[in-house]
């Protein structure tokens, strides 16, 4: 009998979580095709390029490192890198699962129980922050002119995102980077299912009146609303 209710228990267990997992899937993909924002038209005029970079699975927000409205030299230090070029003109931000990020700078280095850990438990944020000297659109990226206000709006929002000291000053993660043209800070906010890298990209470009998903933890549902062509860049991260 023990066994049997062992069984059964195990069961429904399966049962209960197979559910879960298709739920999960149908309103991913519902919420995903509604679309927010959908009379945003690019920028024409005084405009800001930024761009969206994706590696297939996660995404980046990238904007000037520097303009009239925004230094982000003077927050987040070029020199913060182990390259200490000054001549970077880009600044990708890619927020995400704090201890993936430590333990997998490349996807040879995925391990399931990362993988796991990332998608089943909540766990701590950090901001991926890389630098570029060029940025074009190309196959993993899209190009997007945006107005002042969007602009300033996208700006508040990454600003937001960030955990910062006493001082007001943004928490590097000391000795951690994938290469030479980036850093890692701590950020605010809790990693899960329900609140991926993607969905906080989304939500950026919700918030700054671009076009986005209502919501998705995918990145295919972001460039979609750009680009339904836009393939994959080599990049690490969830």
């Amino acid at each position: 009998m023990k066994l049997l209710r062992i069984l059964l228990l195990t069961s429904r267990f399966f049962g209960v979580l197979f559910l879960f997992v298709v739920l999960y899937f149908i309103a991913a993909f519902v919420l995903s095709n509604i679309p927010i924002n959908s009379d945003f038209t690019q920028c024409e005029k005084d405009c800001i390029e930024i761009y969206i970079l994706t590696n297939g699975v996660h995404t980046d927000l990238v904007l000037p490192i520097r303009n009239r409205y925004k230094e982000w030299s003077a927050s987040i230090p070029v020199g913060n890198n182990s390259n200490n070029d000054l001549q970077m003109n880009y600044i990708a931000f890619g927020w995400g699962d704090k201890k993936f990020y430590l333990e997998t700078p490349l996807w040879a280095d995925l391990k399931f129980s990362t993988a796991f850990n990332a998608l089943i438990l909540p766990s701590t944020s950090a901001m991926h922050v890389t630098f570029y000297k060029h940025m074009s659109e190309k196959e993993y990226s899209k190009k997007i002119r945006i107005s002042t206000e969007q602009y300033k709006s996208m700006v508040q929002y990454i600003e937001d995102s960030f955990q910062k000291n006493n001082e007001g000053e943004y928490i590097l993660i000391k000795n951690l980077s994938y290469g030479s043209d980036d850093c890692f800070y701590e950020a605010k906010g809790i990693f899960n299912l329900f609140y991926t890298c993607n969905t906080w990209t989304n939500e950026g470009l919700k918030q700054s009146g671009l076009r986005a998903s209502l919501w998705t933890p995918f990145e295919s549902p972001i460039l979609g609303h750009y680009n339904d062509k836009c393939e994959s860049y080599n990049m690490p991260g969830l």
